[in-house]
């Protein structure tokens, strides 16, 4: 647009001289006529001004674009932070003004609703495709990464690794389409696993559940596996609040070694296992890490303990620039590449030795695709896989 107004300027500029000189040429060399030259000089000064307006910052489309990224990510953060307590707050002062009745109908209605979070919840299509999630995905960006067919005839369980600070790859890719998920395992319902702890708040469980996101508990689980046919997925963040008290750019290490759980799941139900890394997850956020012994670590072992998750102190960018520090991560690629599955019997009861078994397996098949890729995504051939 700016390069049309200055050609532009540039033409009207080349009549106007023409114009002085057929005037000239008319009356003996007298220059324009002040009524002429008037408007030809409001014509510049309009051209001029519009030219200015085009050339202002703000809108540039690049700009705003990434304005709407950095927006939408921290609309998501803060929904993860603050939004369950938030919710919970208002409904109990709602409680003590003139709308209190808006408050018990929602408490009445969530009594009868309470156990639809552990069948799967309400996933909503409309959520799913929402512009905003790609806005979301484009910030980092963020790329789901397809190696093998899944059969619409079983049942699987991803593991996702690594957890990182909030799990932004495994929101992105598994609770909403802007990746295309759907489109890449057609048939295949992907039900992202998170702390059961989160459907105890109102408002924010609503918003979990129409993204597909469900508790990780036993039961949910048993329930998803068995009794809502097949073509489910359960992604479930293997290392949880552990991982991610070690998450800090540079470094790629899971917690798996102990972690069996999934397994032992996997093999109840007969659901295939599908090794899932997500490179450029850790480098998004950066964390204090505290040394093992100190009071720090301390703290955050006691609140995963009692309460399930572990408080990290991190940082990201800021909301108007990426020089300062804020709650917005940083915007590095996140690459999650989804491995062949692994095939498993089912097994009522299985055996010690069944689950080890088949937790080697898994762990030998998470290193190999770790191995195949990395280079891909920008690490060094060298660099190893730490299993914890």
């Amino acid at each position: 647009m700016k390069t049309l107004i200055a050609a532009y300027s540039g033409v009207l500029r080349g009549e106007r001289r023409a114009a002085a000189t057929r005037s000239e040429s008319s009356n003996g060399g007298s220059a324009l006529s002040p009524q002429r030259s008037g408007r030809w000089g409001a014509g510049s000064s309009i051209l001029s001004a519009l030219q200015d307006i085009f050339s202002v910052t703000w809108l540039n489309r690049s700009k705003v674009e990434k304005q709407l990224q950095v927006i939408s990510v921290l609309q998501w953060v803060l929904s993860f932070l603050v939004l369950g307590v938030a919710c919970s707050v208002i409904l109990m002062y709602t409680f003590c003004t003139d709308c209190w009745l808006i408050a018990v109908l929602y408490f009445t209605w969530l009594a009868f609703d309470w156990n639809t979070p552990k069948k799967g919840g309400r996933r909503s299509q409309w959520v799913r495709n929402w512009a905003v999630w790609r806005y979301f995905r484009d910030y980092f960006p963020i790329q789901l990464v397809k190696t093998h067919n899944l059969l619409t005839t079983r049942n699987y369980i991803f593991g996702y690794h690594p957890h990182g600070i909030m799990g932004l790859g495994a929101f992105c890719n598994f609770s909403t389409e802007a990746t295309e998920v759907s489109k890449k395992f057609p048939g295949i319902r992907p039900y992202l696993a998170t702390l059961a702890g989160n459907f105890r708040m109102p408002v924010l469980r609503e918003y979990l559940m129409s993204g597909g996101i469900c508790p990780v508990n036993r039961d949910t689980i048993d329930y998803l596996l068995s009794k809502n046919g097949s073509g489910n997925a359960i992604i479930i963040v293997v290392g949880g609040a552990a991982e991610s008290l070690s998450s800090m750019p540079g470094k790629n290490a899971v917690t798996l070694r102990n972690r069996k759980g999934f397994v032992k799941l996997a093999l109840r139900h007969g659901a295939d296992l599908v090794p899932t890394y997500s490179f450029g997850e850790n480098e998004v956020y950066k964390q204090v890490i505290f040394e093992e012994g100190s009071w720090g670590r301390w703290v955050q072992k006691k609140f995963q303990k009692y309460i399930g998750f572990a408080p990290c102190i991190f940082h990201g960018r800021g909301l108007f620039s990426s020089d300062t520090w804020g709650l917005v991560p940083y915007s590095k690629p996140i690459t999650t590449v989804v491995g062949e599955p692994i095939t498993i019997p089912k097994l009522e009861h299985p055996t010690q030795q069944d689950i080890d078994l088949y937790h080697t397996m898994y762990v030998e098949a998470l290193v190999k695709l770790f191995d195949k890729h990395k280079t891909k995504f920008g690490l060094l051939e060298t660099e190893v896989l730490e299993v914890n």
